[in-house]
């Protein structure tokens, strides 16, 4: 009786019962861990639910039926799949370890041979090999080890593919040619100094077009003799400085075709006769097209090359616009939804252009038009757990700059659930050369769906899309400007009303990463913290160990450590040396074959950090690599992101 009348009367009195801890989420293997709190299983759970989507990106055509075979994730990784027509189910033709690169794979057939296909795929860091697949049988072979970082080329004939390759000294990208079916025939066309990219071939199969690239904003177009590996340059050196990119000869080979940013800086489609090489314009002024280093992005001529499919930037969007070459106008269009396009191809013998879309509504699907018809079939729906339509439609939002300078970002607002002023995460691109457009945002809805927190995108001086000028605008000692954009920034958020200045934290990959790090140094009593993946925290040491056949075109962009006057500059840009001025917490992700920036460069950071910064969180991923984390939970990274925003932001 005494029994039922103590547990009686304590129904009367104050729990003192604690709260059970989470359930700590399961730590993925190969990966390593300091200074970080165990990821609640709820909160993996949690994005889980948003993480259940799919994304389909198009590869190539069949070479003789109306296939195509495509790029998307139906397992630990993306794959190659074949499409046997519009809507028909995917067959997954790859199984490769690790899974393939979501935006770097190519795969091409040889011209009207559709028994196998070439595709690149990087076994280990990002050392891209080539490989074989048989329709078949499914066998998957090896053509060549190589250091390939370029898209192969088929002749006409359908023989040879040329391929680049830092095989000889990791330091020059060579030129090589081969006989899938035969690898004993690879041969060196030549000693190359710098990265080298082929782009076409002769008709008669005698010589490679190719492009030299010194920096992203200025390259060179080349002729290289088969044979005897000879040089003939198309844009000479000495000449006007601009980009060349996506080099197409027409049918016949007399007149070749490039994108070029040249007098206007606008990204714009130029031709010239081969034998007297004299650019004139083939696209509109006023009409720019998405740069190159947008990936999958540029332009194709039709088949018979009386036709040209390029992707046309619009802002905050892009679309497929299809030219006449004859007439120089614009072809009527299907209208699709505001999004953003890319990796257009044409089908082979036809007229029919294939291309990627996606939406902020929608994950990237693929569709083709019918040019003749101005028909628009969709071949693939992506499935997707998360109705993105219960969240407000994302705004382009610009600010002005200390210098005046007018710089702009995409804003995506939180759920309307929430209320009151919210918390603010500035989420900043990589390249520098790139840009961020409205585009679906995958397992980052949960960010806005359920922790509330608004997403801003900068886009600031150097990322492309706004001109040559405003691309150059941080280039060598100008690279300090581009963290006073990010200061702008977090003024611009202060005046707002709808935003709580008091929260706001950054983040940033690559070089998006050392920005989103230095800003956290120049602002730190305006942040509520950093987050940076794969950044550069050193430029000098950065520099000194980056893969060797990217250190010239990096030192383009970033200047020349070895100048002891650039090296004091680069080094006063460098968050690790000037770590004691980052107080706030930081988290370092970042993965352990990064070929571009090394591991080294988020260790180096981390010791620096030991000594005052007592909230530094550290996460490696061991095997993943600057472009392809190879299915290594990427749930659980988002929800070490939320785990940090749940601990220094909402707070």
């Amino acid at each position: 009786m005494r029994y039922f009348a103590c547990a009686a009367l304590l129904l009367f009195l104050p729990s003192v019962v604690e709260a059970q801890p989470e359930r700590p989420a399961a730590v993925p293997a190969n990966t390593k861990i300091e200074g970080m709190p165990p990821v609640p299983q709820s909160v993996v759970d949690g994005v889980s639910r948003y993480a259940q989507f799919r994304t389909a990106q198009l590869v190539t055509w069949h070479p003789t039926k109306r296939q195509m075979i495509i790029n998307t994730n139906l397992g630990s990784g993306p794959q190659l799949h074949l499409v046997d027509g519009p809507g028909r189910n995917r067959h997954q033709l790859t199984w490769m370890p690790r899974g393939l690169s979501a935006n770097g794979t190519t795969a091409t057939f040889a011209p009207g041979n559709g028994d196998s296909f070439v595709f690149t795929y990087d076994a280990s860091a990002e050392l891209r090999s080539l490989y074989r697949y048989t329709l078949a049988t499914g066998e998957v072979s090896l053509i060549a080890e190589a250091k390939t970082r370029y898209s192969p080329v088929f002749s006409r004939d359908g023989q040879w593919l040329a391929y680049d390759s830092a095989e000889r000294n990791n330091t020059d990208r060579d030129l090589y040619v081969i006989q899938p079916n035969d690898p004993s025939t690879k041969r060196r066309l030549a000693e190359f100094t710098g990265p080298w990219s082929p782009q076409d071939w002769t008709p008669d199969g005698t010589a490679v077009i190719a492009i030299e690239v010194l920096s992203n904003s200025e390259t060179y177009i080349w002729k290289i003799d088969v044979k005897s590996g000879a040089q003939t340059p198309i844009t000479k050196r000495g000449g006007e400085k601009a980009g060349f990119y996506n080099a197409r000869l027409s049918p016949d080979g007399r007149k070749l075709y490039a994108m070029s940013d040249r007098v206007s800086g606008d990204w714009r489609i130029w031709r010239c006769d081969l034998s007297n090489c004299t650019w004139t314009a083939v696209t509109p002024e006023g009409v720019s097209l998405d740069g190159p280093t947008d990936p999958g992005n540029g332009f194709e001529l039709s088949p018979d090359g009386t036709l040209l499919a390029a992707v046309v930037d619009r802002g905050s969007s892009s679309e497929v616009q299809v030219f006449d070459l004859t007439t120089l106008k614009a072809r009527p269009m299907p209208a699709m939804p505001k999004g953003v396009a890319g990796r257009v191809r044409w089908r082979p013998n036809s007229r029919e252009v294939g291309f990627s879309f996606e939406s902020v509504k929608a994950p990237a699907d693929v569709y083709s038009v019918d040019t003749s018809l101005g028909a628009l079939t969709r071949w693939t729906t992506s499935e997707m757990s998360f109705n993105a339509e219960v969240l407000p439609a994302p705004e382009t939002v610009e600010w002005k700059s200390f210098d005046g300078l007018t710089v702009s970002g995409v804003l995506y607002r939180p759920s309307a659930k929430f209320s009151g002023p919210r918390p603010v995460l500035i989420n900043i691109h990589g390249g520098p050369d790139a840009r961020d457009r409205m585009r679906w945002q995958g397992r980052s809805n949960y960010i806005l769906d359920e922790l509330g927190v608004a997403m801003i995108y900068p886009n600031v001086r150097g990322s492309t899309g706004f001109g040559r000028r405003f691309a150059s605008l941080d280039d060598g000692k100008l690279r300090g400007d581009a963290v006073k954009d990010i200061g702008a920034l977090l003024d611009w958020i202060a005046t707002r009303p709808d935003f709580d200045k008091n929260r706001v934290m950054l983040l940033g990959v690559s070089s998006g990463g050392w920005l989103a790090l230095e800003a956290g140094v120049a602002y730190n009593d305006r942040i509520r913290g950093v987050i940076e993946g794969a950044g550069i925290t050193n430029f000098v040491t950065f520099l000194e160990s980056t893969d060797p056949a990217r250190q010239e075109n990096r030192r383009a962009e970033y200047g020349d450590e070895r100048d002891p006057a650039m090296r004091e500059f680069l080094l006063s840009l460098s968050p690790a040396p000037h770590a004691a001025a980052l107080k706030k917490p930081t988290f370092i992700i970042q993965p352990g074959k990064d070929a571009r920036v090394p591991v080294g460069q988020g260790q180096e950071l981390l010791k620096a950090l030991r000594t005052n910064n007592q909230n530094t969180w550290y996460l490696e991923f061991s095997d993943a690599n600057h472009d392809n984390f190879g299915g290594v939970a990427p749930d659980y990274l988002v929800a070490s992101w939320a785990s940090f925003f749940k601990a220094f932001l909402l707070n």
